[in-house]
């Protein structure tokens, strides 16, 4: 059973439109074993199709370069990276710091009308942590604050994201409801 803690950025702005669909542009994750071990990690990026120019707030929030996102790939081969790289012939759980990520990886493969059932069974360890903590689920900043873990990285990267909550996750592998 490999565990795969991943985080997701998708295009933003910095006020609600309607009818601007967010879509991915960075995929972070780690991979920890039945051991608790981590075992790799992958980091890519997407060019959106809809809305291939990154907004002035997504390339603040985010830090990355509309020359990267220029050059990326596209979501279908991403995803058909991704998917190797965990192997979804083996057994695996994904895992992520709330619903969000699941949720927006479920509509990029419908928009781009790619089979959805890998993404099954997610683990949210946001609503987990706040259950073992036994208080109001948080932000990752602040768990990380509680644990006495220092944040490293940039925040809003995926890659960054997904390290820092490995830690959280290898802290507490034994207590995770892995249903």
């Amino acid at each position: 059973m490999n565990y795969i803690i991943y985080d997701l950025e998708a295009t933003c702005w910095e006020y609600e439109t309607p009818g601007l669909i967010q879509e991915t542009i960075e995929i972070g994750a780690i991979k920890v074993n039945r051991y608790g071990k981590i075992e790799d990690r992958f980091d890519r990026f997407i060019k959106p199709n809809l809305h291939p120019y990154l907004s002035p707030f997504c390339l603040k929030l985010t830090h990355i370069e509309q020359e990267v996102i220029n050059g990326a790939d596209s979501f279908e081969r991403v995803v058909e990276d991704f998917q190797n790289w965990i192997n979804v012939y083996e057994e695996y759980r994904l895992c992520s710091w709330g619903a969000f990520d699941q949720t927006q990886l479920q509509q990029d493969c419908r928009m781009h009308k790619l089979d959805d059932d890998w993404l099954d069974p997610h683990l949210n360890l946001r609503n987990q942590y706040a259950r073992i903590k036994n208080k109001k689920p948080s932000g990752l900043k602040q768990a990380l604050k509680k644990e006495r873990f220092e944040f490293t990285g940039i925040a809003h990267r995926a890659i960054y994201d997904a390290e820092n909550l490995s830690k959280i996750f290898i802290k507490y592998f034994e207590e995770w409801e892995m249903y």
